[in-house]
């Protein structure tokens, strides 16, 4: 494998930062590259908010249910779904924005929301930098929302923890490829074996690195998705202006 290609097979979500910060010319650099991806009809539908400031990231990580590395990394970048920029270019031509409105302008927005944020992942990692996405700062959405300043008809969608690495989180195992990849149709038939596989790989991981609380892949993921994740998403999402009716 290439350079790259190795660097995106190694992947892993790094938590143990050092006080070390992140420099002007990395950080500059990963924020570029996230720049320069791919949005869909070329309408940069997304804008990072990044802090640094210590106290502000020790509130995200109050907010995002309790990360103390949040606080921790130096830089904490929040990737937001952006309609607003949008509809300040359209507005400028006498017309009226209407995708903020639409699936499809949510389904689209996000989709480059995770564009952007692979692109910082790979962007930091490539200079030895650690990294751990964060979702929950979906949890408080108001709060995230005053905290960050954010205009109408935007959404904080996830966030990125960057810093030095203290120490190196080990791979978690991932599902077997048969599970992923399927060939010319969807096969579902490979999935109850597959998922099968990967609860005793996930179980025999967890005992390995000694964690006598490790769940099956199952049963972790029944948990987590049997009830509604985060309550307030739905109503501020609408507040914003983005009410994906049409």
């Amino acid at each position: 494998m290439n350079e790259t290609l190795c660097l995106l097979n190694s992947h892993r979500s790094d938590r143990a930062f050092s006080d070390e910060p992140v420099s002007d010319e990395a950080l500059d650099a990963i924020v570029e590259a996230a720049r320069r991806a791919p949005t869909s009809s070329n309408a940069h539908h997304v804008s990072l908010v990044v802090v640094r400031d210590a106290p502000k990231r020790a509130r995200i990580a109050e907010l995002a249910g309790g990360q103390p590395w949040i606080a921790k990394a130096p830089v904490f970048i929040a990737v937001i779904l952006d309609f607003y920029k949008t509809g300040v270019a359209v507005e400028a031509t006498g017309e009226k924005l209407e995708v903020h409105e639409t699936v499809e302008g949510l389904l689209a927005g996000v989709t480059d929301v995770g564009i952007a944020l692979a692109t910082l992942i790979s962007a930091a990692r490539s200079l030895g930098l650690g990294i751990v996405p964060i979702g929950g700062i979906r949890r408080s959405s108001q709060a995230m929302l005053n905290l960050l300043e954010l205009p109408t008809r935007s959404f904080p969608v996830v966030g990125i923890s960057i810093g030095h690495i203290v120490k190196a989180a080990l791979q978690k195992p991932r599902m077997p490829m048969k599970a992923f990849r399927h060939d010319e149709h969807y096969h579902t038939e490979v999935l109850q074996d597959a998922i099968a596989s990967y609860d005793a790989t996930l179980l025999d991981y967890w005992k390995g690195i000694g964690r006598t609380d490790g769940k099956s892949w199952s049963k972790n993921t029944a948990e987590a998705y049997k009830q509604m994740c985060f309550r307030d998403v739905k109503p501020v999402i609408a507040k914003q202006g983005l009410t994906h009716d049409k």
